[in-house]
Parts: C-alpha cells; structure tokens; sequence
C-alpha cells in the first residue's frame, strides 16, 4: 500500500533525524566552500583548494572498510551525536587558525559509521513505501541542503570572512548534535552484537566479504553506485566543456545545478505518483535516463538543448527509489549498519574515481564525447543490471508493506 508523506513525518524519531542530518549536509557543504576559500587564499594553490572538496573520498574508504562493524556494534544516537560534536569541533579548530585538512580526513573515516546508523535506524522505523518515502525525502533534503550550502557559503565567506562562516558552521554541527541527543530516543543494540567477540577492524572485514559475497547484495550495490560515479565523471567535464565551446558566462553553473534540480523532481515525481510495485519495475528505464541524455553531448547540442538533458539526467537517479526496499531484503539483519556503511563508502569512492577517469579520458577525446561515453557506460550498467538482478532474484517487486505493519 502507498504511503503519504505525512505519515512518514508523523514518525518523530525520523523527524529528528531528518531535521539534522539535513542541517548538518549544509554545514558541511558550507564548511567546504569555507576552508577551500581560505586554504586558497593562504597558499594560492588550486590544488590545495580543489583538495578540500576531496579529501574525504580516501578516508571514507577506509573507515568503511575497517571500522563498519561499528554501526551495528553501537547504539545510533551515540554515533549520529558523536559524529556531530566531532565536525564541530573540527570547524571550529579549522576556524582558529589550525588549517590542517587531515582534520577533515580523520573525521571522514567516521562518515561510514555514521551513515550505516543513521540508515539502519531510518529502516527500523519506517517500513514498506514509508520507508522508500523517508529515502526519498532523505535524498530531496539533501539535494536541496547541497544548493543551499553552495549558495548560503558563498554569500557568507564574501560578506563575513571564511573562518566567521567556519564559526558558524561548527555552531550548525553542535546544534545538530544537541537537537538529536535530546530528542531522539536511545536505542540499545542487543548485548551479543555490542560486545563482539570478535575486534571491530577484523568483524568490519569479515562483514564486508560476507556482503560482498552475496550475489544479491553486490549486485544492488554495484547498481547504486556505478551510475553516480559516471554521471559525476561526466558533471566533472562541464566546466572545460562549456569553456571549449564558447558558452556565454555563467552557463558552467546553471548546467551543473540542472542535475540536482532534476534529482529533486524526479524523486517527488516518482515517490508521489508511482505506486510501489510500479516504481521497482521502472528501476531499469529510470536508469538508463541517467545515461542516455548524455549521449547526444558527443555532437555539440546548443545550451539550452544540454540544460534539459541534465534535468532528465538528474530525475533519472529517481531509479534509486526502486531498489532500496529491495537492498534492505537481502542484506542481513545483524549486518544492516555495516551494509549501508558498505553502501556510502562504495558510492563516495567511485564518485572520487569517476572525474579521475573521465577526465583522463580527454586525453583522447574531446570533453563532449568523454560525457557521451558516461552516458554509454551508465546505460551498459542498467542492462547489465536488468541481466544479473533477474539471474540473482532481485528484479521482482517485493511485497508492499504498510506503516501499520511497522507500528504492529
């Protein structure tokens, strides 16, 4: 049965975490835009500024490759709140004058952690459609929060300094922290998985070769994350190709907001107006709207032309709503934290990977047919995908649940 909106709101420990997860993806797209302003301005190096917006990939990598376990070893509201008080003091050191990015590193490791608590409560509390409904306001909330962040940092560094925007960002993290310590309620993890008979480094790695492993989860995982990664490649080229041909000022901004824009419509669209069993069905061709749009770049379409085909670009990643109900069925209970932890860790990696590649790609092809051949890449992923999720029995649609099933 469908879910409403207003049903998943209803639910007030998701309200508290959406409300400051939400908060702190602003900060953070915030406390970014921040300390790239300010490395840049000490040191003069792009690099080091254009380091700032990627020195988490290296370290999310790590943490969720060692430290996974702990997401299901821990109680959520610990982590979640912990996470927060970390970024805030990290912001606000940064602030001081201490402009050292491994900061910004060592905190990252926790990211994994933190997502894999964060996502495993949310699929505690709601259940069925209101759990796709609460993914898919979780993703609008962050979309929406990124544009704001990029935004709402720009304007502030200009008019207040980068390290009073750093202040205020560390401001925004403890009060993230304070809002979920107090009004999410403690949830305790069984006395068998906290204590753990095994270490948290090596119960991480034997969590993660036993996911890796099953047909089912690799396959849901590698289609959550491999699309991303050549989209992102693919956003990576804008500027240089909007330079190459010539576009009027500005137009590199307006065509790279298209894709979050589209992500936020589409998950809307797709959430509101298409039922559940119809949404899993639809998984392959909304993910081949990811790619497909990308295709016709190769032959140099006008402005306006590029800026529709990245809206249907965006709303194609709406295919992620079609999975998610699924990729909780097959993963295993005792290893849910890890496995959306696994899931962060692969995505944000590959996002890393993806302008790396792309960009290398140029080397031998023009901007526009390096974008065409993400798009290529993408629609290869989804036909692959609709192959191996019939041969490991994911392609069905699952049984709808209702949020009286999770309330009973």
């Amino acid at each position: 049965m469908r879910s409403s909106y207003r049903q998943v709101l209803a639910e007030p420990r998701f309200r508290v975490l959406f409300a400051t997860r939400s908060l702190a993806i602003g900060a953070d797209t915030f406390r970014t835009v921040a300390l790239a302003t300010l490395i840049f301005n000490a040191s003069g190096s792009a690099v080091l500024a254009a380091l700032t917006f990627g020195v988490s990939y290296l370290a999310q990598l790590v943490g969720g490759v060692l430290l996974g376990a702990a997401a299901d070893r821990l109680p959520p509201r610990a982590i979640i709140a912990t996470a927060y008080l970390l970024e805030a003091v990290v912001a606000a050191t940064l602030a001081l004058g201490h402009m050292c990015l491994a900061l910004v590193g060592v905190v990252a490791c926790g990211t994994p952690i933190f997502a894999g608590a964060s996502s495993k409560l949310v699929a505690e509390v709601l259940t069925g459609d209101a759990y796709v409904l609460g993914r898919s306001l979780w993703n609008v909330a962050a979309s929406i929060a990124q544009l704001l962040g990029m935004a709402g940092g720009g304007i502030a560094v200009a008019a207040l300094g980068p390290r009073s925007a750093l202040l205020f960002t560390a401001g925004c993290y403890l009060v993230s922290a304070t809002a979920l310590r107090f009004g999410l309620p403690d949830v305790r993890v069984s006395a068998a998985t906290a204590s753990g008979r095994a270490s948290v480094i090596r119960q991480s790695w034997q969590g993660n070769r036993t996911l890796v492993r099953n047909r089912a989860v690799r396959t849901l995982l590698l289609a959550q994350c491999l699309p991303p990664a050549f989209v992102t490649g693919a956003e990576s080229l804008i500027i240089p190709y909007t330079a190459t041909r010539h576009f009027p000022h500005g137009s590199a901004g307006v065509l790279l907001a298209c894709v979050p824009a589209g992500m936020m419509l589409g998950n809307i669209i797709i959430s509101r107006l298409i039922g559940p069993a119809r949404r899993e069905r639809f998984t392959v061709l909304l993910m081949l709207a990811c790619g497909v749009p990308l295709l016709p770049l190769a032959v140099d379409p006008p402005v306006v032309v590029i800026g529709v085909l990245m809206l249907v670009v965006g709303c194609g990643f709406a295919y992620s709503l079609g999975r998610q109900r699924r990729f909780l069925d097959v993963t295993p209970v005792e290893l849910r934290g890890e496995a959306f932890g696994l899931l962060q860790t692969a995505v944000m990696t590959l996002q890393g990977l993806g302008p790396l590649a792309l960009g290398s790609l140029t080397l031998l092809l023009p901007a526009g047919s390096a974008m065409a051949v993400a798009g290529g890449l993408t629609c290869l992923t989804a036909l692959l995908f609709r192959l191996s999720a019939s041969a490991a029995g994911v392609g069905g649609p699952t049984r709808a649940t209702t949020c009286g099933d999770a309330a009973a």
